[in-house]
């Protein structure tokens, strides 16, 4: 692993240690979605260029968001992949400024890619956020060697081919089964247990169906001992649901965080932090004061 600019260790060693400061808390921790790519589902294009994606990562954070979230790949469903080479280019120059202007946020990398991974970890991400459950080689490995934080998710197949393959016997009992593998193998390659958070995957390779019932058993999958992050926002399963399109789905992707509030370590990974944080402000207040 490569020494950060001007010597000593990367600024993205030490993320676990930083993750874990947000735990105990009465709220899910909002994740903020920043899409740097021309083809995202919801906001593909808008925040392409570097002036303008930095401009959004800070406006997320002033928003409530306590994680930006950078992607430089679309995972929508049918999504290409690009190079390596690419992704690093749209994803590394928003981290370093990131950092630079705000030292105390906590910034996660969206990539499936060993290589992308580790230049994120070096210019100062804390947390790599893996469709692929850490399934490239090295990347595991990667997490481990730069002390950060990783999201593993469920999917079936890849972006382009995984909602062909929705069929299941027992979705949640599937889903609890994968994910429960993928945290043996990081922690077996050296990630450290506490920072390795769990993802059901809404969205990639379910259908309606099995999103819902996901969704519903979320405080079963938090049961496995790990933070849970789940990321319904504006997905298609809310447009087939009820008919609205992309850009007016948050009410939705409201109704469909409550789960969270039942689970003792969550993350919600949102395109609106400020709604979304009050949201959960007057829902767990409306909990707490319930008989």
């Amino acid at each position: 692993m490569r020494p950060a600019a001007g010597g000593g260790t990367p600024t993205g060693a030490g993320g676990a240690a930083r993750l874990a400061r947000l735990w105990p808390r009465p709220l899910p921790v909002v994740m903020g979605i920043l899409n740097c790519t021309p083809d995202s589902f919801s906001d593909g294009g808008r925040f392409l260029e570097l002036d303008r994606a930095v401009a959004h990562g800070l406006r997320l954070l002033e928003e409530g968001a306590e994680i930006v979230d950078v992607g430089g790949e679309s995972t929508r469903p049918g999504a290409e992949p690009v190079p390596a080479r690419m992704e690093i280019q749209r994803v590394v120059p928003v981290i370093e400024t990131l950092r630079r202007e705000r030292p105390e946020a906590l910034i996660s990398v969206d990539t499936s890619k060993t290589e992308v991974a580790r230049e994120a970890l070096d210019a100062g991400a804390d947390l790599v956020n893996d469709v692929t459950a850490g399934a490239a080689p090295g990347m595991l490995e990667a997490v481990a060697e730069s002390g950060a934080g990783v999201v593993l998710m469920h999917m079936r197949g890849t972006p382009r081919t995984m909602q062909g393959e929705t069929r299941y016997d027992h979705v949640v009992a599937e889903v609890a089964s994968f994910l429960r593998d993928r945290l043996r193998a990081a922690v077996d390659a050296g990630v450290r247990r506490d920072a390795v958070w769990l993802d059901p995957g809404i969205g990639f390779g379910k259908d309606d169906a099995g999103n819902i019932e996901l969704l519903a058993a979320l405080p079963d999958l938090a049961a496995l001992g790990q933070p849970v992050l789940v990321g319904p926002s504006r997905k298609s399963f809310i447009g087939r649901i009820t008919g609205a399109p992309v850009g007016e789905r948050l009410p939705g992707t409201l109704a469909a965080l409550l789960p969270a509030l039942r689970c003792p370590r969550a993350v919600v990974r949102v395109h609106d932090p400020a709604p979304v944080a009050q949201f959960l402000t007057v829902a767990r207040a409306i909990l707490e004061a319930t008989p």
